[in-house]
């Protein structure tokens, strides 16, 4: 049973990824593990090399600068590493996307479990996005708090954005894939790199989606949502991380937006009746 590693990667570098930490973090379970590395301002590719691990492939390609539809040139940079996968399940991370040494071979022991029931298409894991500095993470149903990150690889799937999967039923009918949900979770560090290389990731990407860069500031955002976190970092983040201490400080005279205000209610419903209203691209199978 192989499991394949694979991401897609551009100015990884220059943008505060945490790329190299993240593909790491997966490499002892994965069988091999594809880096689909686009043509880049800065070292990108060198610095994959240098990882000089006998499990990697490299493949190195030009994105389409004219396709800005909903950011679908994400999905064909997915798609093009998954298809040069050779194994039986692949195992998808995203460049600010980190596993935790203590619970990373939990998953190889899921996929064996589980490869031979074919009614389960793919493994979902818990997510913990951290946000403003590492040491508060966002509890909210607007940002989703489970998502897919293994999937059989001889089934019929693509990425339409490079969020998510759709399984094919047919040529034109597609759907999200059966999932068996397990106790692992996904560190996102996305949000805790600084103001200005998020800025200029928002520069350089919003035009994948047909939009224009705003400027971001984090201090702007629903303080309701901020909460402390108590647990361990994995060893592979540690020499990345800050020295600050407590919550991310908020700017107190924000006024949160109609979709913020959207969200404290969802979250006010699920404290009433215990319920998740995070959106999933999944359909759960226990």
């Amino acid at each position: 049973m192989l499991i394949s590693g694979f991401t897609f990667i551009k100015n990884a570098q220059i943008l505060g990824y945490p790329f190299i930490e993240s593909i790491k973090s997966v490499l002892p379970i994965v069988d091999e593990f594809v880096v689909n590395v686009g043509k880049s301002e800065d070292d990108t590719l060198s610095l994959v090399k240098k990882i000089n691990d006998p499990k990697i492939k490299i493949i190195e390609s030009d994105w389409n600068e004219k396709m800005t539809d909903k950011g679908y040139v994400y999905g064909q940079q997915k798609m093009i590493a998954q298809f040069n996968c050779n194994g039986k399940w692949a195992f998808y991370i995203e460049a600010d996307e980190i596993y935790h040494e203590k619970e990373i071979f939990r998953i190889r022991d899921a996929v064996s479990e589980i490869d031979k029931n074919k009614i389960i298409e793919a493994l979902a894991f818990n997510f913990i996005h951290f946000y403003g500095n590492t040491n508060t993470y966002l509890d909210s149903p607007g940002w989703y708090r489970s998502e897919v990150r293994i999937i059989r690889n001889n089934i019929r799937t693509y990425a339409p954005d490079g969020l998510f999967w759709l399984v094919l039923k047919t040529n034109k009918i597609a759907r999200y894939p059966f999932a068996k949900k397990i106790a692992v979770t996904c560190y996102h560090y996305g949000w805790v790199r600084g103001e200005d290389q998020m800025n200029l990731k928002s520069e350089k990407v919003q035009k994948y989606w047909n939009k224009t860069h705003s400027n971001i500031s984090y201090e702007n955002i629903d303080p309701s949502i901020l909460r402390l976190f108590e647990g361990q970092h994995p060893k592979i983040m540690q020499t990345l991380l800050s020295q600050s201490k407590g919550l991310f400080k908020t700017n107190p005279n924000y006024r949160i937006s109609s979709k913020q205000k959207k969200h404290r209610f969802m979250k006010a419903i699920e404290n009433i009746f215990k319920v998740d209203l995070s959106k999933r691209h999944f359909k759960l199978v226990k």
